[in-house]
């Protein structure tokens, strides 16, 4: 399901969908262990893709994409910002907040190198046939 929901329509021959279709199953699963609510695993898997298009399209580094899981995680907004904060936290306890950080520490901002690498550094065309 999650692959029709992402749109990943070459898993089969693409690295980076194989990698972003495990990285969503991860956490859904994560989420439904912790026994999160819907709204609950709505806002969780929202903060995933946060965090993963603030380092994909926005090109942040670790530092930056920390802070704004910061802004994020604690409602601060960016005094210039217009945009209201995206995601409603309060459903979460204190103690799933940190659990949440915990996870995507080491999910996400660990590997942070490697997500980089997948998302902007040019590769080659992978071979498929000796044609």
């Amino acid at each position: 399901k999650l692959e029709e929901f992402l749109n990943l329509t070459q898993l089969k021959t693409s690295l980076k969908e194989a990698i972003l279709l495990d990285y969503y199953t991860a956490g859904f699963w994560w989420a439904k262990e912790m026994n999160f609510s819907l709204i609950q695993l709505s806002g969780f898997m929202d903060l995933l893709n946060f965090t993963l298009e603030n380092l994909s399209s926005k090109h942040m580094t670790l530092g930056d994409n920390l802070k704004e899981l910061e802004r994020a995680m604690t409602g601060i907004e960016e005094p210039e910002s217009e945009e209201k904060s995206l995601f409603d936290l309060s459903s979460f306890s204190i103690e799933q907040a940190k659990a949440i950080i915990d996870y995507l520490v080491t999910s996400l901002f660990k590997h942070y190198k490697a997500y980089e690498y997948l998302f902007h550094c040019r590769r080659e065309e992978p071979v498929l046939s000796n044609e």
